[in-house]
């Protein structure tokens, strides 16, 4: 038995045990077909709604499965103490100096409190003092009417130019900001400034480190839309790498980047001409689910657009690209999803359903 794709791409070898697998692979067809019927949402993966707030169904095709939807905001966990202690007591004599006087909790920070702290951090040189101020902010920035004050009272340029400071702990601190203020349309639009700077902190900071995570949480955040994937196009083997060699936070953070990417059709190329040929060492049972699925829905991904749009994509690629991996070595990749058609989870058989469909 042969299948063909519109260009005549022969599926062999495991391709034809994929499809006599029997029964149970038309059961997970139909339940994905049917889904995608019944959703008519993003399929895609991509994030079509004009608000980032809004939740999406589509990022991989179930809305149980919680924070994982990749159309969902990141937002940066709260972390350390604010700028006040538990008792409303200032950490530091400076602050005191400065007679600002700070509510207990950061959502009943006024804005007058908030002006303050972005004064505070603009004029003070001590990291720790920084440190503080920043993590304050992040934690109001988690509430949106925050992150319109912030944005009007000048506080995302001062928040950006930590990213400059050396102190390593100041800088993670403002990417958790910026994360948080970043969950906001207008706030992308000046936001994006950063987005080349972070890419490249992202690849300079140690592997898996706190630091890299908060840069790949920002940037999941920004492209969330298609309006700044153009701007990330450079830092695509950055990601790659990182998804080859980082441990599964990293993977599973930079895979929510790939699939936002993977999800715009004007980044199907940049995508495909990447080399990556380790990619298919991950459609594989031993991987992390959360890992797992996105890889899958990446790859679905892609293969949707090249079948939509064929004639418009480039034919030539090395062996070791990620299109020769979907297309010239699809025996191979054939082989790797028939695997996992027996797979223990409902959801990696239904997005290995989908994934197949595409061709």
């Amino acid at each position: 038995m042969f299948l063909r794709n519109s260009r005549g791409f022969l599926m062999r070898g495991g391709l034809v045990g994929l499809v006599v697998v029997g029964a149970g692979v038309c059961y997970y067809v139909y339940r994905a077909t049917s889904r995608k019927r019944k959703n008519e949402g993003p399929e895609e993966a991509g994030l079509k709604g004009e608000s980032i707030r809004k939740e999406h169904e589509q990022r991989l095709g179930s809305t149980s499965w919680g924070e994982a939807q990749m159309a969902i905001p990141e937002q940066a966990p709260v972390l350390g103490q604010n700028i006040f202690s538990s008792t409303g007591q200032k950490d530091s004599s400076h602050l005191q100096q400065v007679g600002m006087n700070f509510p207990v909790s950061p959502d009943g920070l006024e804005v007058h409190h908030i002006q303050s702290l972005i004064y505070l951090l603009e004029s003070v040189e001590d990291p720790l003092i920084q440190e503080q101020a920043l993590i304050t902010l992040s934690n109001s920035a988690a509430f949106s009417v925050n992150q319109d004050i912030i944005r009007n009272l000048g506080g995302l340029s001062v928040i950006g130019s930590m990213l400059s400071v050396p102190a390593t702990n100041v800088k993670e601190k403002a990417l958790n900001a910026l994360n948080n203020l970043s969950m906001n349309i207008k706030n992308q639009e000046e936001l994006k400034r950063y987005i080349t700077k972070i890419c490249e902190e992202t690849s300079s900071s140690p592997l898996n480190s706190e630091l890299q995570l908060a840069g790949l949480r920002f940037l999941t955040n920004m492209s969330l839309t298609n309006y700044y994937h153009h701007m990330m196009t450079s830092s695509i083997p950055c990601f790659l790498h990182l998804l080859l060699d980082g441990d599964e936070r990293t993977q599973t953070q930079v895979l929510k980047v790939l699939v936002n990417l993977s999800a715009n059709p004007a980044m199907t190329e940049h995508l495909l001409s990447a080399q990556a040929p380790f990619l298919l060492s991950l459609f594989d049972s031993c991987i992390n689910k959360e890992v797992l699925l996105r890889v899958l829905v990446f790859a679905t991904n892609l293969t949707q657009h090249m079948k939509k749009e064929e004639s418009a994509i480039a034919s030539h690629h090395s062996e070791d690209s990620i299109f020769s991996m979907l297309r010239g070595n699809s025996t191979q990749c054939a082989e790797k999803l028939a695997s996992l058609f027996h797979h223990h989870d409902t959801e990696v058989k239904e997005q290995v359903a989908k994934l197949v469909m595409q061709w």
